[in-house]
């Protein structure tokens, strides 16, 4: 059985969350193609470590083989679960709102505890390497406004998407549902054409998760 983690970075309840409504339908719909055991990660539920002072120190320690603080101790042991837990993923399904153009800031967070030199990336005479080939990531994400014909403004996926080949996910797809704030009398519509997409990605899915 694949494993599938979800993350989550919306605080808002699914109900009032296009993003999570269409990550719930594309999660249906992958679950009655194949059997998955998913796991979901809320960030704004979850203690997930900022890189500072704290942890730039502990990092130097564990280097240099000197003695940890007990706090120091607990934060790179919650950092060692979240890294885990994402290598363990075959399937790993972002779920991002589009704020001021960028993603929310506990994503951010939740990515720094993903590149770690030695686990995820190496580096080497050519560069850094990816380490983790072999998975897939599905980034679904909503955007209040409409910014399919807008690139220059698409951070929040570029990022993700150049993030995830650095440590060697190459297999990406992006799912946008987006211009709901815009248009709001065509909201429904456009999440159930999004939809429509997200079914049309779990059909690419199938035959290898």
């Amino acid at each position: 059985m694949k494993k599938v983690l979800v993350v989550n970075s919306n605080p808002k309840p699914t109900e009032m969350s296009f993003g999570r409504r269409l990550s719930d339908h594309f999660l249906a719909e992958l679950k009655a193609a194949s059997a998955v055991e998913v796991t979901t990660v809320n960030l704004y539920e979850e203690h997930i470590p900022l890189i500072d002072g704290a942890v730039l120190d502990a990092w130097g320690k564990a280097a240099a083989g000197a003695e940890l603080s007990q706090g120091q101790q607990e934060t790179l042991g919650r950092m060692n679960e979240i890294l885990d837990q994402f290598i363990a993923a075959d399937l790993v399904v972002f779920v991002t709102p589009m704020w001021n153009l960028s993603y929310p800031p506990l994503l951010k967070a939740y990515i720094d505890n993903l590149c770690i030199a030695g686990r995820t990336f190496r580096y080497t005479a050519e560069g850094p390497q990816g380490l983790l080939n072999g998975k897939k990531v599905v980034h679904i994400e909503a955007r209040g406004g409409a910014y399919a014909e807008a690139p220059a403004y698409q951070f929040a996926n570029n990022y993700l998407q150049a993030i995830m080949a650095f440590v060697g996910i190459t297999d990406f797809e992006n799912i946008v549902v987006e211009g709901m704030n815009a248009t709001p009398d065509q909201a429904e519509a456009i999440l159930a054409a999004a939809k429509a997409n997200a079914e049309a990605s779990v059909k690419r899915l199938f035959a290898q998760v």
